[in-house]
């Protein structure tokens, strides 16, 4: 599955747009990707990731607002895969990411501020499917996002 540059999105649609200005490192092994989003807010707990990226992914993309922490990580190897293996294009992360090695052979988009080998709690703690906000964009819940190398955009509501 190919997906757009995001320069070129941009391009095409500008003012529609937000553009995430955060220091977006790329994991995946599907270094573009885009889908419809699907959020999440929660602080150094993944239990939330995971249970939502082991449901079918239909080609979205899991917007994950960590808070901006790279004190743990919210996503790994086996929750990568297993979000793979449901069909989703990839995982927006404001936060930290582990098994970078592993992320980079997975056809999934993996975006995420840095990397830390500590896990995360397991706590459930979080909120699903609310508009997350984090480097000037808006995320909502069903919106447009578009990621490659240069950066994160998604569509305004």
């Amino acid at each position: 599955m190919t997906s757009e540059a995001t320069a070129d999105v941009y391009d095409r649609l500008g003012e529609a747009l937000d553009s995430s200005s955060l220091p977006w490192r790329t994991y995946g092994g599907r270094p573009a990707f885009s889908g419809p989003a699907t959020t999440v807010r929660c602080f150094r707990d993944n239990a939330l990731v995971k249970e939502l990226l082991n449901t079918p992914g239909q080609g979205r993309v899991l917007v994950v607002d960590g808070g901006g922490s790279i004190e743990s990580a919210l996503c790994g190897d086996l929750i990568a895969k297993a979000a793979t293996d449901n069909g989703w294009a990839g995982i927006v992360i404001n936060g930290a990411v582990r098994d970078t090695q592993v992320l980079s052979t997975l056809d999934i988009g993996v975006v995420a501020l840095g990397s830390n080998p500590r896990k995360s709690a397991k706590d459930g703690a979080g909120q699903v499917d609310v508009p997350v906000t984090f480097g000037g964009a808006t995320f909502s819940p069903g919106a447009t996002v578009w990621a490659d190398p240069d950066g994160v955009l998604v569509e305004r509501g």
